[in-house]
């Protein structure tokens, strides 16, 4: 079997496709609610404010407490460690841009035309204004849009950052749930070693990443070096403040679980007076 990887929009019914094809299939579906969970778990903060964090509400507090480098980058090891099973549907969070690699995922993006989210909300909200159902699509739009955005650098309204776009104000959702079952069936999407090693790459660096970002003594971040994994082989590059910071990075890829061997290319960054 495959993996799924899905993006909504609020009113699209893109919830009845997901439930959908875990009938069909037997897939688990995995939603954004859970990898925040496991997040905030680690990251020692609420659910409720990583999730405010997420939808832009949260108070300048939490805004400080939340630390955004460890946030991307354990939510990132979340999504690749569940996309590391067979059978899972993974809704929302990034997962189609974090899994734009991995050849055996398949991209889905539900939508609709908004004058159709708008009525499907109005009823779903029980209002009889549209413009307030209008305001709760904007500002869901807008979150998913930010977290895109600021998180993975991905645009989740590119159709072609998907294999398939599904419009359910012309699709009926039943229909929708066959095309994508029918790609499942490909045998393009199998899962196969070279691909199930692609995800394993990107497990590692995702937990080099987070490594670093957990790492107050080494005094830099997991955006600080480019990093490349292949075949379980790092490759690191970039700039250093100082040799300490490098022998401490290359101390600590050598415990780690599945890094066969480290090429360690980070420089120390001169400090020359400026003239």
């Amino acid at each position: 079997m495959t993996v799924i990887a899905m993006t909504r929009e609020m009113g699209s019914l893109g919830k009845d496709v997901a439930l959908g094809l875990s009938v069909q299939l037997g897939f688990a579906v995995v939603h954004h609610e859970l990898v925040e969970r496991e997040v905030a778990e680690r990251m020692d903060v609420r659910e409720s404010e990583v999730h405010r964090f997420l939808e832009g509400s949260a108070s300048m507090f939490e805004r400080w407490k939340i630390d955004q480098s460890k946030l991307s980058s354990y939510s990132a090891e979340e999504i690749l460690q569940i996309a590391r099973k067979d059978n899972v549907l993974i809704r929302g969070w990034g997962a189609t841009e974090l899994l734009k690699d991995v050849p055996h995922v398949i991209r889905v993006r539900v939508c609709a035309p908004m004058a159709v989210r708008i009525a499907r909300m109005m009823k779903r909200m029980d209002v009889k204004n549209p413009d307030v159902a209008r305001r709760e699509i904007e500002r869901s739009d807008s979150s998913h849009t930010r977290v895109a955005r600021k998180f993975f650098d991905a645009d989740w309204e590119d159709p072609v950052n998907y294999h398939m776009v599904l419009n359910t104000g012309e699709v009926p959702v039943e229909a929708c749930i066959d095309q994508v079952r029918l790609m499942t069936e490909n045998p393009v999407f199998a899962t196969n070693e070279t691909s199930r090693a692609v995800i394993a790459d990107k497990i590692i660096e995702a937990r080099i990443r987070a490594a670093l970002d957990a790492d107050a003594v080494i005094g830099i971040h997991g955006r600080s070096f480019d990093i490349e994994v292949n075949d379980g082989r790092v490759m690191l590059s970039g700039y250093a403040s100082n040799q300490g910071q490098i022998d401490s990075v290359a101390g600590m890829l050598g415990k780690m679980d599945g890094v066969i061997d480290v090429q360690n290319e980070i420089l120390v960054m001169a400090n020359t007076p400026l003239v």
